[in-house]
Formats: C-alpha cells, sequence, structure tokens
C-alpha cells in the first residue's frame, strides 16, 4: 500500500510539473554577476515565426530587488552611507547574497525570463523575473529568504507588493542578512 501511494505521488508530480507561459524566454545560466545580476544564454528564440538570437549572452539585472554589492565600487559606498555600516560590511553581505543566488541559479541550469513594461535599462541590460525550472521565481527566493532589500522602479513594478511583504516579514523574523 505504501509502495502504491509513493508510485501516485511520483506520478502526479510529473503530471503536474511547472509550465512557464508561452511569452517566457527560455535561457541558461552563463554565471552569477552578484546577488541580482547575472549572465546568461539564449540559445534561439522565435521573432516573426523565424529562429533567432542563436547562442547570445545577456546581462540580466532582476526586477524588484537590490542585493548589497559585493565589489567595492561607488554603489557599495552608497550603501554603506544608507544603511550606517562599513564599506567592509556591505561586501561581506553582497557575498552572501551572491552565494545564495549561485545555490539557486546554477551555471548551466534552465532559466525562464519574465519581462515586464521595460525589458532593459539604460546600461542595456535585461530587466527581468528569472524563474527557475520547478516553478520558484528567483528574485522572489532571494528577498524572501533575507537576502535582498526590495528596489521598485517604475514602471516595472508586477511583484512590487509580494516583495515588500516577504522583505518585511524577513527583517521581522531575522532572516538572511537580517540575522
Amino acid at each position: 500500500m505504501v509502495r502504491v501511494f509513493f508510485f501516485l505521488l511520483i506520478l502526479f508530480s510529473f503530471s503536474f510539473a511547472w509550465k512557464p507561459p508561452e511569452d517566457f524566454v527560455k535561457a541558461y545560466v552563463v554565471k552569477v554577476i552578484d546577488g541580482d545580476t547575472l549572465v546568461v544564454k539564449i540559445s534561439r528564440t522565435t521573432f516573426n515565426n523565424r529562429k533567432t538570437l542563436k547562442n547570445l549572452r545577456f546581462t540580466v539585472r532582476l526586477i524588484g530587488i537590490d542585493t548589497p554589492e559585493s565589489k567595492r565600487n561607488r554603489r557599495a559606498n552608497i550603501q554603506a552611507g544608507k544603511t550606517g555600516k562599513d564599506v567592509e560590511t556591505i561586501l561581506l553581505l553582497g557575498k552572501m547574497a551572491a552565494k545564495f543566488t549561485k545555490k539557486l541559479a546554477k551555471k548551466g541550469s534552465v532559466v525562464f525570463l519574465e519581462f515586464d513594461v521595460e525589458p532593459q535599462d539604460r546600461y542595456g541590460r535585461l530587466l527581468a523575473y528569472v524563474w527557475l525550472k520547478d516553478g520558484r521565481m528567483l528574485n522572489k527566493e532571494i528577498i524572501c529568504n533575507g537576502y535582498a532589500y526590495p528596489l521598485t522602479v517604475p514602471p516595472n513594478v508586477k511583484y512590487q507588493d509580494i516583495f515588500k511583504k516577504c522583505f518585511r516579514h524577513v527583517r521581522e523574523k531575522g532572516l538572511g542578512l537580517w540575522r
């Protein structure tokens, strides 16, 4: 009886596997730059019923979240000033956030990109919600586990309420970087 139960459980888990919507773009993780930025390869996509964009690499900035910087730069100094922490602490927290992101978005793994109103920033990076193969959103996992601040930049605000709610929860519970 127990074997039958586990067989049915496995059977149902395959039949209800998450499938991304058709407008999501399939990509492969090349590398994680830091906690909120990664490089992906898009092997091909369809445009006007023609296969295009073969093996192109793109830098993707995760929409709606901001992790501490992991490298010494102007932004790390700004974060230090805003938080009252020294730059070395910011960099340490940034490395922890990057490590968490790398754990979820492993090199070579399949991800799916969901775009909001503005698909690109002024630096040429793609702006996306990144979905893991199992149906979890990477942006949400990072902030809901305490490794990012919410960062709302209109008009890309689709999930801002979820991100803010997660942030409040992890701060209250002392999770992730807030330990």
